[in-house]
């Protein structure tokens, strides 16, 4: 999906109470395709910065299974700890822009939002830890 707001390419998804849980996050995809070179069975290296300028390795695998189809599984233990990642929480990762110092794969910022109710209103911001 477009990130409107930065111009820059995205995708992102709200956790799932399994997800917070176990710490591995689920993409169809289709909805990374555009950004990996995948291999089926074969681990890949997902490299992010956090809100705090943290940098993050994650290790991603490609899957085919017969019944539910392609996917991408994204491990994340440390990160997810650290920042106390719950069900429904929004993580979107944003491509960032590569230096010309930096090596040739692809890195992102990832954004975490949590709902919080404020003056019964629900508000999406941005978790800052």
């Amino acid at each position: 999906m477009e990130n409107q707001e930065q111009g820059r390419q995205s995708f992102s998804k709200h956790l799932t109470q399994s997800e917070a849980k176990d710490r591995i996050i689920f993409f169809s995809y289709t909805d990374v395709a555009p950004f990996f070179e995948f291999q089926e069975g074969y681990m890949f290296f997902v490299n992010v910065t956090d809100s705090l300028g943290k940098a993050w390795t994650f290790i991603g695998t490609f899957y085919t299974n017969p019944e539910i189809g392609k996917y991408v599984s994204i491990k994340w233990p440390q990160f997810s700890s650290v920042k106390g990642l719950k069900a429904n929480d929004e993580v979107i990762f944003m491509e960032r822009p590569r230096r010309k110092s930096e090596a040739p794969w692809k890195k992102f910022k990832l954004v975490i939002k949590r709902k919080i109710r404020l003056f019964g209103q629900d508000i999406w911001g941005e978790l800052k830890v």
